[in-house]
């Protein structure tokens, strides 16, 4: 089963009043790498979030958005009793003394410094909880579109490692006629540089023998099948994070491709491997996008 690299998720939810709003998104990347937009209630918890994605999330460029909003305020505001009361009972002394209304102590003290100030204090742990469950949510919700858009690229890689396998049942009704022209070219070189009389026949056997062998290539073919079904039942393995070791496997495909098409000394041989390299960088291409 394939995942693919990139995708989106979010998930939302009232916690003890609190409205949390978890947005996370994903783009392609060799290692995991995230950046977090945390309110300050949860600045302290940053490292368990960052460690919660690396074990959900496995691979990627991370953009984790977390907002904490308390009704109605994104930032949650407390008021300081003990310092509003020690300015009331000095406002209020100077309003008697001087005369002055005492309508708008209120409104005045609500303005005066560090009075009213943004609640910074650490989320208690009951709460937390149920905001990580908030953020798994999100991350279930990104997994889930990564699956989804994984089966439309593991139909595109499969067509390109079905079409490598055709091509390379292409080649064995060619080798006959190979073997024949390497043959024939050889003799004709020789027939050109000395008499045919003169050609020692056991010696030049021995030679054609050496030649053929070293233009054989049926352990390259076998490779190359061995390494086309491995990547199939790749594909279909449980795990969630492959994108790697379908790599791997890709590279070796592309090994036996090249040595494929050095040994050749075939025109249409050739073709055919110039044809399974394209499929073959495609799949590369696609590989890319998978977790």
């Amino acid at each position: 089963m394939l995942y693919s690299m990139t995708g989106f998720g979010r998930a939302e939810s009232i916690v003890n009043g609190r409205q949390v709003v978890v947005e996370v998104k994903a783009l392609n990347g060799k290692q995991f790498d995230i950046n977090t937009k945390l309110p300050p209630i949860l600045r302290s918890y940053d490292l368990d979030i960052r460690n919660m994605m690396s074990t959900m999330l496995q691979r990627g460029t991370i953009d984790l958005t977390i907002s904490v909003k308390q009704e109605g305020a994104s930032k949650p505001m407390v008021i300081n009793t003990d310092l509003a009361l020690f300015y009331y009972q000095g406002m209020k002394q100077i309003a008697e003394q001087t005369g002055l209304p005492q309508d708008n102590i209120i409104s005045t003290l609500m303005r005066l410094p560090e009075v009213v100030a943004p609640d910074t204090d650490v989320l208690p742990e009951a709460e937390w909880i149920g905001v990580r469950a908030v953020i798994e949510q999100a991350a279930k919700d990104l997994m889930q579109h990564r699956k989804h858009e994984g089966e439309a690229l593991l139909k595109d890689i499969s067509l390109r490692i079905n079409n490598i396998e055709q091509l390379h049942a292409k080649i064995l009704p060619l080798e006959p006629e190979r073997i024949e022209r390497v043959r024939a070219r050889i003799t004709q070189w020789l027939e050109d540089m000395a008499n045919k009389e003169k050609i020692d026949q056991n010696r030049f056997e021995q030679e054609m023998i050496y030649y053929l062998e070293r233009m054989d290539f049926s352990e390259e073919k076998i490779r190359l099948k061995q390494h086309c079904d491995y990547f199939n039942s790749t594909v279909n393995e449980n795990d969630t994070a492959i994108g790697r070791k379908l790599n791997f496997i890709l590279q070796e495909i592309g090994r036996e491709i090249n040595t494929l098409g050095s040994k050749a000394n075939h025109a249409e041989i050739q073709q055919i491997v110039i044809n399974m390299k394209d499929e073959l960088e495609k799949a590369k291409e696609q590989i890319l996008n998978i977790l």
